[in-house]
């Protein structure tokens, strides 16, 4: 009967303990996706405060002491009943297990390909560890194998976001060699489409939205392709270009983004744009960039990588981007909407409503068109001048893109309007930076309606900038119409919360919660038909708190 206890005993035990150091593996391995498969963010984020409450939790401390007594008992001649008993407390130890997961996941776990191979390695590191503590352990005696397999678990669990980090180094290799055969497949996909008119647009911010504006416009005229969403990385663009790209097509509309000093003359090696175009540049991704002029350097080099004579399109309302004007080989299309005397392309009359805006564009021989459209924002009106410009460099006509200009739709996430049970969303949970919420909150106090709410957690990834962008916005937004503020995450907004109380905004209307969904929670209780509610920015899943 004992043995058959025992057995139980060490069933339940091991399966209880390989599915905890799973649930924990799995955290960290969504951590390494969500920071985009790079080595370097996600030890960062290991090293952050973020890392804090999920590095060791208070059943690992009484693993610890449990696994101390039992092998002291060991020592002193009780073996079996040492293993019996670390057997028979071991899930009660960590029984919070259960609590090992985040509320909500607003980017869930996808197990692509590559996350399925790096899931696999870090299983079979894991593995290898309890197999060399049961295999040292029994050299000993059937006690000692039950011991050491424990605690070869426990170190599993424990090493949860080292076993990512070497599975992640061991899958280095392999990765490239795979990512470098996408790549050569799409190299020779495009140059078979020799007709084919690739257009590269990068910026620090308004990609997404121009990209959408261009292949709209441009429509009327061609067969376009765009890449959709955000996929502006080396593999979504070989994504698009493997698996999307058909021979009708006569322009590719390409997002490129960057994090890294490279990254830019990486993704025009995979396709070298015909056209370019930068949107602007500003202080996005400054945190791995390390000053606004390296940024500037970078987004610049898409001009260097297009192809001889291609039409370079610039918005000369951004001061770094007007200075990259000098690097062109071919045309250049200079866009303002501010007035700039020598833009080719420029916007006068310009008027905002919150059923879109509407403008009248001239271009660089004196012709006039008025352009209605439903996008919101006044950054817009610049993203549809840099689109504009592009199509006159293509020969198209004004007022043919004015008419597509009619169609088009905001993007989601990015400044869209709708309504739900009665109340006003402003939708920019995807746009946050400096100029964008700033435009947002300014809607915020246009739109007619009953309270006017904004739900943020403030701007993350800007490196030393990020305190004192997120300061202004507390300030800009203590002078808006918002009769609440709803902050996520304490720490993440104590300078938005010191612009806000700086700016004179009342302590009584600024609430702060862990996450976004007790924000929603607390905001919904105060809600009435008519009202209006600016979600301005949504924090990742890596840096919302998590139960450990």
């Amino acid at each position: 009967m004992y043995t058959l206890l025992l057995a139980a005993g060490l069933l339940l035990t091991t399966g209880f303990a390989g599915w905890r150091a799973w649930r924990r593996l799995r955290f960290f391995l969504h951590v390494f996706q969500l920071e985009t498969y790079k080595l370097d963010r996600y030890i960062n984020w290991c090293r952050s405060s973020a890392m804090r409450p999920v590095a060791a939790g208070w059943s690992h401390a009484l693993g610890a002491l449990a696994l101390i007594g039992a092998f002291l008992a060991y020592s002193t001649g009780e073996a079996w009943t040492a293993a019996g008993t670390l057997l028979a407390i071991w899930p009660l130890l960590f029984i919070s297990s259960r609590r090992y997961r985040r509320d909500k996941e607003k980017k869930p776990l996808a197990f692509t390909d590559r996350m399925t191979r790096l899931a696999t390695t870090a299983g079979m590191l894991m593995a290898l560890l309890v197999g060399a503590g049961v295999g040292l352990g029994y050299a000993w005696d059937e006690p000692a194998a039950i011991l050491g397999g424990i605690a070869a678990l426990y170190l599993a669990d424990l090493g949860g976001p080292l076993w990512v980090a070497l599975a992640a180094l061991i899958m280095t290799p392999v990765e490239n060699a795979i990512q470098e055969g996408f790549k050569r497949q799409a190299r020779a996909r495009l140059r078979d489409l020799d007709h084919l008119h690739v257009v590269g647009i990068t910026g620090s911010y308004g990609k997404t939205s121009t990209k959408h504006i261009v292949a709209e416009l441009l429509g009327q005229s061609y067969n376009v392709l765009a890449t959709p969403g955000s996929y502006n990385t080396p593999m979504g663009i070989c994504i698009v270009v493997n698996e999307k790209l058909r021979p009708e097509h006569q322009v590719l509309v390409l997002e490129m983004g960057m994090r890294y000093p490279g990254d830019i003359a990486e993704l025009c090696d995979i396709a070298t744009p015909d056209a370019s175009m930068v949107t602007t540049v500003g202080v996005a991704h400054l945190e791995t960039m390390g000053s606004v002029e390296a940024i500037a350097e970078e987004k610049a080099s898409i001009i260097d990588h297009t192809a001889p004579g291609g039409p370079v399109v610039l918005n000369i309302d951004n001061e770094h981007v007007e200075a990259m004007a000098s690097r062109a080989n071919g045309p250049v299309w200079r866009i303002s909407a501010e007035g700039h005397s020598d833009a080719d392309i420029a916007a006068t009359d310009i008027r905002y409503s919150t059923n879109g805006l509407a403008c009248t564009i001239r271009d660089e021989e004196g012709r006039t068109a008025v352009f209605e459209t439903r996008l919101l924002g006044k950054h817009n009106v610049t993203n549809l001048l840099l689109a504009v410009a592009l199509g006159r460099s293509m020969g198209m006509r004004l007022r043919q893109m004015a008419h597509a200009a009619r169609r088009l739709q905001p993007v989601e996430h990015r400044l869209k309007l709708r309504t739900e049970n009665g109340i006003t969303i402003i939708d920019d949970a995807f746009n946050s930076n400096p100029v964008g919420a700033r435009n947002a909150v300014d809607l915020l106090g246009e739109i007619e309606g009953g309270q006017r709410f904004i739900v943020t957690p403030g701007m993350v990834e800007m490196g030393a900038h990020e305190d004192t962008a997120n300061y202004e916005l507390g300030l800009h937004i203590a002078e808006s119409a918002a009769d609440a503020v709803y902050l996520v995450g304490d720490a993440q907004t104590r300078a938005l919360q010191r612009g806000l109380q700086e700016g004179g905004y009342p302590r009584e209307q600024i609430h702060v919660h862990d996450t976004l969904f007790d924000a929603q929670d607390a905001l919904t209780t105060q809600l009435r038909s008519g009202d209006i509610v600016l979600y301005e920015n949504d924090l990742p899943d890596q840096y919302e708190p998590v139960a450990a």
